[in-house]
């Protein structure tokens, strides 16, 4: 695999799509290894396309498309401005609000964190932050989105490694509580050192506030719904996929009103690039996949990490480093996607919960869409909002501290990961 990963790495820095260099990458093993059928890569390929547990991966796309163009994300707005405009920082503080309420929405750092750029970035801008102050906190933002279910990511990792999903929804509320009160008590300081103002001036009445939850209250049952079908098991992961589609259309087009015949063709049309590119990644990394598992891989990474530690706790921190730093580099779905078969045996035979490691594990693969020199979510931003990328990393810096001294204690804290999925659940 060591000519596989060299390969993998040249591809990647001659700027080819990652699809095609995982894909010509993985090829290369069988290349080297001439006992094995070359029928093989096809037949992983299409083996791969035909999971039916990944069919929920398109669902949740498409729902969230419909839901963003059902009116949702204008209301969920109207709600995160009164729960915290009064907050040091005020529209920073939106911001992070409505990342976490669009948690159940589009699933999406990127999608969220491009998507608020607009709408709030120069806005922002306009009322005294600096240009890389507010594309951090809109960046390191979009952390909570696939925290909150349905993330994709969760989708992802419970198929390839074997994981409950509905668990893994469960597990995510916790974290994203501790994400959101990292992030904007950094939010805090920093405008208390700068003088930002709030965006409010005056206390939201009860009228206010009623009117706001009310309108946001399709978008905030929404995680509710999906943990309750699942628990109650009314669906399957993917059948409850296709029910998020069919609940966002109809609340798009007869409680809002608002999903229109050009609305309903663009949110098919951006499903269409959405989850070709998505499916198109997951099934050539099966080509990958094959070579990992065929090499024993998982067990070689098992044997140098327990060779440093048998604490489950080190190891779990070791990892976390290694794929943090790997995102600065790849991209956190192809991250999931390649890491999850190497790693997650190694943590389950080390007695760690699954779950848990799999919150851990999205975590650090997400914190690469900020950083440079590859994050989406971050070129999304910066190229948005116009901020060079030096001003972006230097402004950005105390939110990654954030994030990481979470990632941190939710590793020493295995609790404040399960809590939820054992409440709902039972104990694994």
């Amino acid at each position: 695999m060591t000519l596989v990963a060299i390969a993998f790495i040249v591809l990647m820095l001659m700027g080819m799509p990652v699809a095609f260099a995982i894909a010509i990458s993985g090829t290369l093993f069988f290349v080297q290894n001439p006992d094995l059928p070359f029928t093989i890569p096809v037949q992983v390929t299409v083996s791969q396309t035909q999971n039916f547990a990944l069919l929920a991966v398109p669902l949740f796309i498409i729902a969230g498309n419909f839901l963003n163009s059902s009116g949702i994300t204008t209301r969920l707005l109207a709600l995160a401005s009164v729960l915290t405009g009064r907050l040091r920082g005020g529209l920073a503080q939106v911001s992070l609000t409505l990342s976490a309420l669009m948690g159940g929405v589009s699933g999406s750092a990127i999608a969220d964190a491009a998507m608020q750029a607009r709408m709030l970035g120069r806005e922002m801008i306009g009322r005294g932050m600096s240009r890389g102050f507010a594309a951090g906190v809109l960046s390191y933002g979009s952390i909570l989105t696939p925290i909150i279910p349905p993330g994709i990511g969760m989708i992802l990792y419970g198929s390839i490694g074997q994981v409950s999903i509905g668990r893994m929804f469960a597990a995510g509320f916790v974290p994203a509580g501790l994400l959101w009160i990292a992030l904007g008590a950094t939010v805090t300081l920093t405008a208390r050192r700068r003088g930002y103002p709030p965006e409010r001036t005056s206390r939201a009445t009860p009228r206010e506030v009623g009117r706001a939850f009310r309108g946001g209250i399709w978008a905030l049952l929404f995680p509710v719904f999906l943990l309750v079908g699942l628990r109650m098991g009314i669906f399957t992961p993917s059948e409850i996929g296709a029910f998020a589609v069919v609940y966002a259309v109809f609340i798009g087009l007869v409680v809002h009103g608002e999903l229109g015949r050009k609305g309903f063709v663009e949110a098919l049309e951006g499903s269409l690039s959405d989850v070709g590119s998505v499916m198109f990644l997951i099934a050539l990394s099966a080509i990958f996949t094959y070579g990992i598992v065929y090499d024993q891989v998982p067990d070689q990474v098992a044997e140098l990490l327990t060779g440093l530690t048998e604490n489950v706790r080190l190891v779990m921190v070791l990892v976390a480093t290694f794929v943090l730093i790997a995102g600065f580099f790849v991209d956190a779905t192809v991250l999931i996607i390649m890491l999850t078969p190497i790693f997650l045996p190694l943590v389950r035979q080390l007695g760690a919960d699954p779950v848990h490691f799999g919150i851990v594990f999205i975590v650090a693969a997400t914190i690469g869409n900020f950083t440079p020199p590859v994050g989406a979510a971050m070129y999304a931003v910066c190229s948005i909002l116009r901020v060079p990328l030096g001003e972006y990393t230097r402004e950005s810096l105390p939110l990654l501290l954030a994030v990481a001294g979470v990632m941190l204690l939710l590793i020493v804290i295995p609790e404040a990961v399960l809590l939820i999925p054992n409440l709902i659940f039972g104990p694994s």
